[in-house]
C-alpha cells in the first residue's frame, strides 16, 4: 500500500475513534454546562483541570510523542523489538521520576501554582482562589497516568496500531459524565466530583492500553537503559520541543491568566468555545499529524527525500481539505450551535453569546492549528528541534502582544483571536523554514484553491441559514454532502483519497 493510502487509512482510524471520543465529550460538556454553567465553580474547575492538561501537552502527547516515535521506529528497525522495548521502559522510568517529583511539589504548594496561572482570582475573588487550589491538588496526579498513556500511544502507533490509543479519551469523558450525574443525584459539589473523576479516568486510560501492548509482546518488566544513547537522544530532542510542540497549550495558559482579570464567566466562555473548536481539530487535524509521523520517520534518508516531501504535502493537503469547510461551518453556525448545545440550566443567554463570539475567534485559525501538527512532525522526523522552538517563541510573543492589546477592547474574544493570529504565524514560518531541508515542498495548487472556494460557499450558506434559528443545524449533513460531492465532481485529489479509503473499508466489512 502506498504511503499516501497508509496515511489516509491510519488517519481514518484515528479520526473515527476520535469522533466517538468527541461525541462523548460533547455529552460531557452538555451535562457540565447544565450543572455548572459559567459560574464560579466552573471557572475553578476549568483552571484546575488546565494545569495537568498543559503538562500533558508539554511532557507527554506533544514533546514526548514527537521525540519518542522516530527514535523508537529507528531502534526497532536496526536492533529489533528487544532494544526498542528497553527504550520504552527507560523513558517510563524518567517520566515517573520527573513527574512524580513535580506532583509532590504541586500537592504541597497548590496555592503557588494557582497564583501562577490565575493570579486574578487571588486579587479579586479569594474564595475562588481557595477552591481552585484544592481542585488542583485533586486533579494534578492525573499527569502521571496520562503521560504513561502517551508513551503507550507512541509504542502502539510505531507498531502500526492506532485504534486503542485514540479511544483512550473516551474513558475520560465517560468518567466525567458519571461524576457529574453522581454529584447531581447526591447533591454534592459538582466541581469536586469532577476533579476526582479526572484522576480516576487517568488510571482507566492507562489500563485500557495494556492488553494490546501485551499482545504485541511488550512488558513493563524487563531490561532498561536509563542512560543509554537512545534515551539521551530523546532527552535532547524533548528539551527544546517541550516548548515548540505545545505553543497552543501555552497560549491557552497565558490566556487563562489574562482572562482571570476579566468579568466572571470569561474563563468558562473560552473553555466551552475551545471544546467545540477542538472537535474538528482533534478528529481531523491531529489525526492526520499522528498518522503522518511514523511514515515520515521512515523517509528521512537523503535518497528518500522526494517521498518525504510528497508525504508531507499529502498530509497538509488533507488537513486543508477537511479543516477549511469545518472552520466555515463552525463560523457560520456558531450562535445556534452554542445555543442548542449549552443554552439551558445554569447556562444563560449571555453565556451563549459570549461563548459563540469566542468560538468565532478560534475558528479563524483552525486550518493553521491543524497544519502545525503535520509540520512539526516533519521537523522532528528530520531531527531539527531548534527551528520549531524559535518559531514557537516568536509566536508566543505575537500572542501576548495581540492578546494584551485587544483585551480591553474585545475582552475574552480578543484572546481567542490572538490564538488564531499566532497559529497562522506559526504555520507560515514553519512551512517557509522547512525549505532549508526539502527545497520547495509545497505549492498552492488547483485542489487547494477549489477547496477554499467551496468552503467560502459553505460559509455563506450556513450564515444565511441562521435565519431558521436552531433548525439551521439540521442542514449540516446537507452542507457536508454538498462539499464532498462537489469535490468529487471537480476531481479534487483529497476527495478521491477519502472515497477510495471508504470503499476499501466497505469492501472489507462485506467480506
Amino acid at each position: 500500500m502506498s504511503t499516501q493510502k497508509t496515511i489516509v487509512r491510519n488517519a481514518s482510524i484515528v479520526s473515527g475513534a476520535t469522533l466517538l471520543s468527541r461525541g462523548l465529550g460533547l455529552v460531557r460538556d452538555l451535562i457540565m454546562a447544565y450543572t455548572l454553567g459559567a459560574s464560579v465553580l466552573a471557572d475553578a474547575f476549568f483552571v484546575a483541570f488546565r494545569v495537568p492538561n498543559l503538562l500533558r501537552s508539554l511532557f507527554a502527547e506533544g514533546s514526548l510523542t514527537m521525540a519518542f516515535v522516530p527514535t523508537f521506529v529507528k531502534i526497532r528497525q536496526q536492533q529489533g523489538d528487544r532494544a526498542a522495548f528497553a527504550l520504552a521502559r527507560s523513558i517510563q522510568f524518567w517520566l515517573l521520576l520527573i513527574l512524580g517529583l513535580l506532583t509532590i511539589l504541586v500537592l504541597l504548594f497548590p496555592k503557588a501554582v494557582t497564583l501562577l496561572i490565575a493570579s486574578g482570582f487571588a486579587a479579586k475573588r479569594p474564595e475562588l482562589f481557595e477552591l481552585t487550589a484544592s481542585l488542583i491538588q485533586i486533579c494534578f496526579p492525573y499527569i502521571l497516568f496520562i503521560s504513561g498513556v502517551a508513551l503507550c500511544m507512541g509504542i502502539l502507533n510505531s507498531m502500526g496500531h492506532f485504534l486503542l490509543p485514540a479511544l483512550a479519551p473516551c474513558i475520560l469523558n465517560i468518567v466525567l459524565i458519571g461524576a457529574s450525574l453522581l454529584a447531581i443525584n447526591v447533591g454534592g459539589n459538582v466541581a469536586v466530583y469532577l476533579a476526582w473523576g479526572v484522576l480516576v479516568a487517568g488510571i482507566g486510560q492507562w489500563l485500557l492500553q495494556q492488553p494490546v501492548l501485551r499482545s504485541k509482546g511488550f512488558s513493563w518488566i524487563g531490561p532498561l537503559e536509563p542512560t543509554g544513547p537512545a534515551v539521551r537522544r530523546i532527552g535532547t530532542l524533548m528539551l527544546p520541543t517541550v516548548l515548540g510542540s505545545a505553543v497552543y497549550q501555552i497560549n491557552i495558559l497565558i490566556g487563562t491568566g489574562m482572562a482571570s482579570f476579566l468579568p466572571e464567566g470569561s474563563v468558562s466562555y473560552l473553555y466551552y468555545a475551545d471544546r467545540l473548536f477542538q472537535f474538528p481539530l482533534g478528529v481531523f487535524g491531529v489525526a492526520v499529524g499522528v498518522a503522518t509521523l511514523p511514515s515520515l520517520s521512515l523517509l528521512t534518508a537523503p535518497e528518500r527525500r522526494p517521498e518525504f516531501k510528497d508525504t508531507l504535502a499529502t498530509s497538509l493537503g488533507l488537513t486543508l481539505f477537511i479543516n477549511l469547510p469545518a472552520a466555515a461551518g463552525l463560523a457560520g453556525l456558531s450562535l445556534p450551535l452554542v445555543g442548542l448545545l449549552f443554552g439551558r440550566g445554569e447556562f444563560s443567554e449571555a453565556a451563549v453569546h459570549g461563548t459563540a463570539m469566542a468560538l468565532l475567534g478560534y475558528v479563524v485559525g483552525l486550518p493553521a492549528f491543524s497544519g502545525v501538527r503535520s509540520l512539526a512532525s516533519a521537523y522532528y522526523a528530520l531531527g531539527d528541534t531548534k527551528t520549531p522552538v524559535r518559531v514557537a517563541l516568536f509566536c508566543l510573543f505575537i500572542y501576548v502582544v495581540v492578546g494584551f492589546s485587544s483585551l480591553h477592547v474585545l475582552g475574552h474574544v480578543g484572546l481567542a483571536v490572538a490564538s488564531s493570529v499566532s497559529a497562522w504565524v506559526n504555520v507560515l514560518l514553519l512551512g517557509f523554514f522547512l525549505r532549508r531541508h526539502c527545497g520547495v515542498w509545497f505549492r498552492i495548487n488547483r485542489d487547494h484553491a477549489l477547496s477554499f472556494m467551496l468552503s467560502l460557499g459553505m460559509l455563506a450558506g450556513c450564515w444565511l441559514s441562521t435565519g431558521l434559528g436552531q433548525a439551521s443545524l439540521l442542514l449540516i449533513p446537507v452542507w457536508a454532502a454538498l462539499y464532498m460531492g462537489l469535490a468529487l465532481v471537480l476531481n479534487i485529489s483529497q476527495a478521491r483519497l477519502f472515497a477510495e479509503a471508504l470503499g476499501r473499508r466497505v469492501r472489507r466489512s462485506r467480506s
